[in-house]
């Protein structure tokens, strides 16, 4: 019973990212995150986007802190990866409308 966090180097709205990721479950992570203070709209399909400044309490909470490959090798060893579906092209989007 594991949840991991890769270091906060992934930019956005003004502040750095972290991901926060069980190797158990999701139900863990999600208990995990609501400890650390994670709103449930901050779940992106298998992970938490955590911000710098939550960090160091993350870790002080318990999550192993690793590197951002070890940390999807983790997950996705796990079975728990849920990628991205695939983006649809505008143009195949425009060929899947009814005319």
């Amino acid at each position: 019973m594991t949840v991991y966090i890769d270091p906060p180097v992934w930019p956005g709205h003004g502040t750095v990212w972290s991901h926060l990721v069980s190797d158990v479950s999701y139900e863990e992570l999600h208990a995990f995150a609501a400890a650390l203070g994670c709103p449930r709209r901050a779940f992106d399909r298998d992970h938490y986007d955590v911000p710098a400044a939550r960090y160091e309490r993350a870790v002080a909470l318990g999550a192993v802190e690793v590197g951002s490959k070890e940390l999807l090798r983790r997950l996705t060893a796990a079975g728990l990866r849920r990628r991205k579906p695939p983006r649809r092209s505008s143009t195949s989007a425009a060929a899947a409308v009814p005319s």
